[in-house]
């Protein structure tokens, strides 16, 4: 295979996956790691790709990019209601007592299918999510708190020292807790350290902590971590984590549950 072909073959890849890896790569196309990593070199020199340890990212993969909340509504629609669909098993229909509900759109399908599963009496919402806490507010006999502060536009979603203040003083049962990357090495991180400091906060306090995640941001790492892997207990995904990833939440402890 002829080096512009490869060329051409991993910018395919980091269109469909976003990611690459130098090992991945030399088995695919039956070339050395050496070979791959000069491939990767004069991409990362056409502004192709970024490079990152192990492979490389698509350019807009950043440490700190971050779609709107326009941008994220209408992207991975399917396998977030799957993943939400999934993660309210862990809500059963008897269930009575508090949840917290993160920003992001994977929570929010969450919330959605929470209030269409019927009346809830006896369970207490609390969010800081503009755009949660207007669809929980419709679940017929849901308790729906509220926490302000600051509200970030990129999220819709209150963030500052009065709102982490806030939510210290919470101890939900449950948290669905949303993610922009979720790895080995640095566990669930975020582009932003307002957001960071808020859930960090969410995870700190709930009693049993649900992340929900599309396969888009397994192996990703922002620049802001906000938990270690072995502050969660329960991973909602489309996708099954590489091995790496795999082995990792095994012995933090972390349920896994394929949507």
């Amino acid at each position: 295979m002829y080096a512009t072909e490869r060329h051409r073959l991993i910018e395919r890849l980091l269109l469909e996956d976003g990611r690459v890896s130098v090992v991945d790569l030399a088995r695919r196309f039956a070339v050395t790691t050496e070979t791959v990593r000069r491939d990767l070199d004069l991409l990362e020199g056409e502004g192709a790709l970024r490079r990152v340890h192990g492979g490389a990212v698509a350019r807009e993969r950043g440490s700190t990019s971050e779609p709107s909340l326009t941008e994220r509504l209408g992207s991975r629609g399917e396998s977030k209601t799957a993943i939400a669909a999934r993660a309210l098993a862990a809500v059963g229909s008897d269930f009575r007592g508090s949840i917290f509900f993160d920003a992001g759109t994977t929570t929010g399908a969450v919330a959605a299918l929470l209030v269409d599963s019927g009346p809830r009496p006896g369970v207490e919402a609390v969010t800081h999510a503009l755009q949660l806490a207007q669809t929980l507010a419709t679940g017929e006999g849901l308790g729906l708190t509220v926490i302000g502060g600051r509200v970030r536009g990129v999220t819709g979603a209150a963030v500052g020292a009065d709102t982490v203040h806030a939510i210290e003083g919470f101890r939900p049962d449950i948290a669905f807790v949303g993610t922009n990357g979720l790895s080995a090495g640095f566990g669930l991180s975020t582009p932003d350290p307002d957001e960071a400091a808020v859930k960090r906060a969410i995870v700190a306090g709930a009693r049993r902590v649900v992340v929900v995640a599309d396969a888009d941001k397994l192996g990703r790492e922002l620049l802001v971590g906000f938990a270690p892997l072995d502050a969660i207990d329960v991973l909602v995904t489309d996708a099954a984590p590489d091995h790496q990833l795999s082995v990792a939440l095994d012995d933090a402890g972390v349920e896994v549950w394929r949507a």
